[in-house]
């Protein structure tokens, strides 16, 4: 059946079926229908408020809009492609049920402020759900750390063994990343908290709308300061992908240790059977897909907010049609981010850590020989005269096929003088990781503080 445009009363001839293809966007739009009815809902009672609309235009409105949710959340809505997008949709069947009443819906508002007001309550439910999500992320992070406070590994540089730390400091390292992630995401909210409403097509209205009704039934800080910009900017939508790309490039780092880590060259970890896969003809195989999956799905998100950047960029003051392309970007990297924080959080308790084999690698690779230097250092030796003194030494146990603590006393105090029994002291990795015992250091009893502190900042930050 052929529907009427809304917008029609100026044309002479239908819409070429080419076109009603290429421009509809209900096929992806039809997602915000539930927040499309939530301020159509809220734009009625303001109408009603201010004397447009009488109560019982209102009342019929909104039951005609309850009843339409309903039906779409019962899969019992037949969405149109003729009709262009879920308020147009919305809106025409709305007419069809309740008759005339329902064309005085739309008084007073355009598609521009309508479009922006949804994406933007749409958006504060999506951020509000990562958020929930990423801090039951960091919580399982904070319980394996805990138990790992004493777990000694090899810390890296340059995927070299530098020095060691505990696994559970390096698991607060992970904490610290996705803490700031929350951060930026409520930060993110409470600009992208305010009210379009009320702008219509680009000037605003002459009808005498209250704006701060409508901002406080539909939960806003504030209404916009200005129509123009209100319909226009998509700024809270680009900070949104911005902030989900920068937090799909941390799960792709910890996916990327996660898959070292299981490697049989570190060995340090497995992954449960039910987060690996096989392969079809390697019947040895156990492949950590799924940690590979978030990697690679980081690609999406990052190509994501580069699409959003560039949609944006040349746009003239006020509202565009290009801006209909926005959703698909901001829905895709809404679906990507929090399917992989759901995923991760999931693998993270099926890990199994080999102890052994992080302590194992850990000596392998002279890694107290910076505790080394500072011990000489302690010993009143300059520290470039010291960092050559370990460097020497090194490459005598390297020569020799042994660690820094396997040396003879008298062949140490053969480097330099200084050196005396208490060496042996700095260079085990027990007292190596013990003896960085201040504030954000790797010691068991620091690991522990800062496990203390994590949850009190997630306990503060709901």
């Amino acid at each position: 059946m052929t529907r009427k445009k809304p917008w029609g009363g100026r044309f002479t001839e239908p819409t070429d079926e080419l076109v009603e293809r290429f421009t509809e966007s209900v096929s992806f739009d039809s997602r915000l229908y539930k927040h499309d009815i939530r301020g159509s809902i809220a734009h009625a009672r303001m109408l009603a408020r201010v004397g447009v609309l009488n109560q019982a235009e209102c009342d019929a409105i909104v039951e005609g809009l309850n009843s339409i949710e309903r039906d779409i959340e019962q899969g019992q809505f037949t969405w149109s492609m003729q009709l262009e997008d879920v308020h147009m949709n919305i809106e025409a069947e709305l007419t069809e049920r309740i008759g005339e009443v329902g064309k005085k819906l739309h008084t007073g508002r355009s598609r521009n402020d309508q479009v922006a007001t949804d994406l933007r309550l749409w958006l504060r439910d999506a951020t509000d759900i990562v958020r929930a999500q990423l801090r039951v992320l960091q919580e399982a992070l904070v319980d394996i750390a805990e138990r790992e406070a004493e777990t000694i590994m090899p810390g890296f540089t340059h995927l070299q063994i530098a020095q060691p730390v505990t696994l559970g400091h390096h698991l607060l390292a992970w904490f610290e990343m996705l803490h700031r992630d929350r951060e930026r995401f409520g930060d993110a909210r409470r600009r992208m908290n305010v009210s379009p409403l009320g702008s219509a097509a680009l000037a605003g209205t002459t009808f005498p709308l209250d704006r701060d009704f409508t901002t406080a039934e539909l939960g806003f800080d504030r209404p916009s300061e200005n129509s123009l910009d209100a319909v226009s900017d998509r700024d809270f939508a680009v900070e949104f992908v911005a902030h989900a790309a920068l937090l799909m490039v941390h799960l792709s780092r910890i996916a990327e240790e996660l898959i070292l880590w299981m490697s049989e060259r570190y060995g340090f970890i497995t992954i449960g059977d039910a987060f690996c896969t096989g392969s079809s003809i390697m019947p040895q195989k156990k492949n950590p897909d799924v940690a590979e999956l978030i990697r690679g799905k980081s690609a999406r998100v990052v190509g994501q907010l580069n699409a959003m950047l560039v949609l944006m960029k040349s746009q003239p003051l006020a509202y565009n049609r290009d801006n209909q392309e926005d959703k698909e970007p901001v829905f895709d990297a809404v679906d990507t981010v929090t399917g992989c924080v759901q995923v991760l959080t999931a693998l993270l308790p099926t890990i199994e850590v080999r102890r052994h084999a992080m302590l194992t690698a850990a000596r392998a690779g002279f890694a107290t020989a910076t505790d080394f230097a500072e011990y000489l250092v302690g010993k009143g030796v300059p520290f470039r005269d010291a960092h050559e003194v370990v460097g020497e030494v090194v490459r005598t146990c390297i020569e020799r096929g042994i660690g820094l603590d396997q040396l003879e006393l008298d062949e140490l105090r053969g480097f330099n003088a200084a050196i005396d029994t208490d060496v042996f002291s700095v260079l085990t990795l027990e007292g190596s990781v013990g003896a960085r015992k201040h504030f954000g250091g790797t010691a068991p009893d620091q690991v522990r503080q800062a496990v203390s502190r994590a949850r009190r900042r997630l306990a503060d930050d709901q």
